[in-house]
């Protein structure tokens, strides 16, 4: 049964967030468009990636590691190629300006790509994919953290990349399909949530700092490392996933782990491909809308109620929340409120 004490509206819990951010500092339009961001990301139920990111975002602000003003270095842009040098801003409103530049840019030059180096941690990727994916365009967007090491390479054990996630958004005859996943077994923020909940891993999803699997998160904090997707059998897939999210990312922005950077950070890859530009939007949505439905339509395996398509419990999170309030992972409230004390905002009312 739902607490309803830990259900508010979008709205409170966005007015709240972006009243934290202006605060503390962020200037524009970055308080608004990052408390969007990961308000979107709990609406979604992405509960590590959204307002749980709040407060160590409002502790990098006020230790100068996140960049309150300003805009990014433009490093390259030959208008379907873009580069740019984060300069250590949001990487939250750094990724959601590169996909409206993409979406204002794309039906002019067919496909658009924006490179960013040298960001600050750029959140759920999942949350950036609607905006182009409910105007019929395919979106790309991953992330890696140059200065952050926590998943070895197959074969290792020591680790080298971060979970380094890939989410393409695709336009369909219906709900777009919303692929969010990385290419480690888990995430970091899941693996620290478990460790200040006292749980373990569901599986051997780790190695400890010897190079033995385990199934305790804490082996992270003592020199262990995740495994790449696939885990101990098929981890060579996660592997080269990794590698080639690294390339997108650091590669093409010409900034990463060469460079040995320091605090939490990112580089990501965005890009916006419009069908109309190959075979043609009604063509590309004939195609996807075929699929998802045969998807839908495969008979499950015992066990299993229904084959699902990726996004669809996330929309139907949104759709609930949206009508009924977002419940508010246990924690993340009670975490906010010394700095809405700090600064003198109101916690919003639960409803």
């Amino acid at each position: 049964m739902v607490d309803v004490l830990g259900v508010y509206a979008a709205t409170d819990l966005r007015r709240f967030a972006a009243a934290l951010f202006r605060s503390a500092g962020l200037d524009g339009d970055k308080p608004d468009v990052t408390a969007d961001v990961l308000v979107e990301a709990d609406l979604m139920g992405h509960t590590t990636h959204g307002l749980a990111l709040a407060p160590r975002y409002l502790q990098e602000i006020g230790g100068g590691s996140m960049a309150k003003t300003g805009r990014p270095e433009v490093v390259s842009d030959r208008g379907a190629c873009v580069c740019w040098n984060g300069r250590r801003l949001p990487g939250v409103w750094l990724v959601s300006k590169a996909v409206d530049l993409a979406v204002d840019r794309v039906e002019q030059h067919g496909a658009v790509t924006v490179a960013i180096g040298n960001s600050h941690h750029v959140g759920c990727l999942a949350a950036y994919l609607p905006r182009a994916a409910e105007r019929g365009f395919l979106i790309i967007v991953s992330s890696s953290d140059p200065s952050q090491k926590t998943v070895a390479p197959y074969g290792g054990r020591e680790p080298l990349f971060t979970p380094n996630p890939v989410a393409v958004g695709i336009p369909t005859d219906g709900d777009p399909m919303l692929v969010d996943i990385s290419a480690s077994i888990t995430t970091n923020n899941m693996g620290a949530r478990l460790v200040r909940e006292g749980r373990r891993f569901p599986g051997l999803w780790a190695l400890d700092a010897a190079g033995q699997p385990t199934d305790d998160p804490a082996a992270l904090t003592q020199g262990g490392s995740i495994l790449p997707a696939g885990g101990l059998d098929h981890g060579h897939k996660g592997y080269g996933w990794a590698l080639i999210v690294e390339a997108l990312t650091q590669g093409l922005a010409g900034f990463g782990r060469a460079d040995a950077p320091k605090g939490w950070g990112a580089c990501a890859f965005v890009q916006l491909m419009d069908p109309a530009a190959f075979g043609g939007r009604e063509g590309f949505r004939r195609q996807s809308g075929w699929l998802a439905h045969a998807c839908r339509g495969s008979r499950p395996r015992p066990g299993v109620e229904r084959v699902r398509l990726p996004g669809e419990q996330a929309l139907a999170r949104k759709r609930e929340a949206l009508a009924r309030g977002v419940v508010m992972y246990p924690g993340i409230m009670d975490a906010l409120k010394p700095f809405a004390e700090r600064f003198g905002i109101e916690m919003p009312a639960p409803i």
